[in-house]
């Protein structure tokens, strides 16, 4: 067992196998981490005599946490290891996650989910950029192999917490503080770089405004918006057109569950074929699907095809993203941030929408928004085969 542990990565690799698999652990645990602060509410307003809204300024300190690390991350990355990087996420997701359970006031709760949220960011950006880059041909697959286990987290952090009960919600975010604080521990199997690769303090070179760069970062607004406009209107739209709230709520969990499923059922696929026809089949599916959800004995089957559709595109951008930015490492961290953005902002957004035009319109704006991903991908497709994206 140990030669195995200490046996290099192979030649072009950055990784051993057992520092890969540590690492699809922790996107479990970033999966569960994030996944807790909904379920937690109830608890948390006991405990600290919250409003609604001030309950959920936990998740809001998280994203803003997870934004800041992945800029941060960046900005350091060329002046600290691989290793370095990851093992200092785990220990900010460890002190945060500690930080939140053994918080004696709201205000210090708070502090702990943005630092908590600063290695959550740390994580998402450092081993989805290394996974890009990190298995030569095989980096597709494996970063649809690694995001998927964000999702297996997900599924499992509610699961806790209704297990615990939502008044005992801090055993389940002391054990993601042990949990994080053991994977510090596994960062050993990860090489500063791959064997011919260039020096890590090799600077990069400045994007400014390119095409390609505006293009992705339009094309994970736009993806990471449908993800999270539909997780956090589909189970009100189909109540609306008259399915009980326990179909509602179950056919949302089925979207998720979907989102998992597709990034292991494509793993195949991504060593036949290239990103650009994946991408392209993922926008065009996930935008009929969308009209789809317009019948309302559809809706629920629909919805879940919109997940099985978009589960491969943020992990399966990336390496074409490198591919096609090869001179510069910033790429990457600007397109993680803007999916952020994404999420944060597209519920709130669809919400006035959906104020201004009825319930109904959720689909329709969906739509737009996935049809626009779709553009965006062709577009993407000239721009890289012409080679014009300055």
């Amino acid at each position: 067992m140990t030669d195995t542990v200490l046996r290099p990565p192979a030649a072009g690799r950055l990784f051993t196998r057992p520092a890969a698999v540590a690492s699809c652990v922790g996107f479990v645990l970033i999966g569960m981490l994030q996944a807790l602060y909904g379920p937690a509410v109830p608890g948390l307003r006991e405990e600290y005599g919250l409003g609604p809204s001030g309950a959920g300024l936990g998740l809001s300190l998280h994203f803003v946490g997870g934004l800041a690390g992945v800029l941060a991350f960046n900005a350091i990355h060329s002046r600290i290891s691989n290793r370095t990087l990851v093992a200092a996420s785990y220990g900010l997701m460890a002190a945060g996650g500690a930080g939140f359970v053994l918080a004696p006031n709201w205000p210090v709760a708070l502090a702990a989910a943005f630092l908590g949220g600063l290695g959550f960011g740390g994580i998402d950006y450092g081993l989805n950029q290394l996974f890009a880059v990190g298995f030569g041909e095989r980096s597709t697959a494996m970063l649809n192999v690694l995001n998927a286990h964000f999702g297996i987290g997900a599924v499992l952090g509610p699961a806790v917490v209704a297990w615990l009960g939502p008044d005992d919600y801090a055993y389940a975010f002391a054990g993601c503080a042990v949990l994080a604080a053991a994977l510090t521990l596994t960062t050993n199997g990860i090489r500063t770089r791959p064997a011919g690769a260039p020096s890590e303090a090799t600077p990069s070179v400045s994007l400014g405004l390119s095409r390609v760069l505006v293009g992705f970062i339009a094309l994970y607004i736009l993806n990471v918006a449908v993800e999270a406009g539909v997780g956090g209107w589909e189970p009100t739209h189909l109540e609306t057109v008259g399915y009980s709230a326990t179909v509602a709520a179950s056919a949302t969990s089925v979207y998720w569950l979907m989102m998992t499923a597709g990034r292991f059922l494509v793993v195949p696929i991504t060593l036949r074929y290239s990103p650009e026809r994946i991408l392209t089949v993922c926008a065009a599916g996930m935008t009929v699907c969308l009209l789809l959800t317009l019948v309302e004995g559809l809706a629920p089957v629909a919805y879940a095809g919109v997940g099985l559709f978009i589960a491969p595109v943020f992990p399966t951008g990336l390496p074409w993203l490198n591919r096609a930015l090869p001179q510069s490492r910033r790429a990457g961290a600007w397109v993680i941030a803007a999916s952020m953005i994404g999420g944060v902002a597209a519920p709130p957004l669809l919400g006035v929408g959906i104020e201004a035009s009825g319930i109904h319109a959720v689909s329709w704006l969906l739509t737009a928004l996935s049809a626009a991903s779709l553009v965006a991908t062709v577009w993407l497709i000239r721009l890289t085969k012409t080679g014009n994206g300055a």
